[in-house]
């Protein structure tokens, strides 16, 4: 018996289980939900997309980042973002080739976050407290 069929029934007679189903409605929900799963197993997954470590390094642009899993541009890729796409920031890296150190934050942030730490010098306060 074609699978399809085999796993359509097994799902119709979990439904009639649940409700009353005429044997016009349970054939025709066989009918339907096999060739549901015949035409998903059939459809073409879209081909992966290929990213060089270059191209991954060049995503991270002066006031911009690109994301590599769907193109958008932001200022900083946040955990939150990543979850949409099913990775962490380690698995982000990993699958793109950028160095475990990278900060996922356009280079202008990066650079205003630096010289803000320069100008606090927290870890001399630090020092002064001790």
């Amino acid at each position: 018996m074609d699978e399809y069929l085999q796993a359509a029934l097994g799902l119709v007679q979990a439904q009639a289980g649940v409700r009353v189903m005429t044997e016009d409605e349970i054939s025709a929900f066989v009918a339907r939900v096999a060739s549901g799963l015949n035409e998903m197993d059939n459809r073409v997954e879209e081909p992966v997309r290929q990213v060089s470590a270059l191209e991954a390094r060049r995503s991270i642009r002066e006031k911009s980042v690109v994301c590599l899993e769907c193109g958008k541009s932001f200022r900083i890729i946040t955990q939150r973002h990543l979850a949409k796409h099913d990775l962490t920031k380690e698995e982000y890296k990993v699958k793109y080739g950028l160095p475990k150190n990278t900060v996922l934050a356009c280079k202008a942030l990066q650079r205003g976050r630096q010289q803000r730490m320069e100008t606090i010098q927290l870890w001399e306060k630090r020092r002064r407290d001790e």
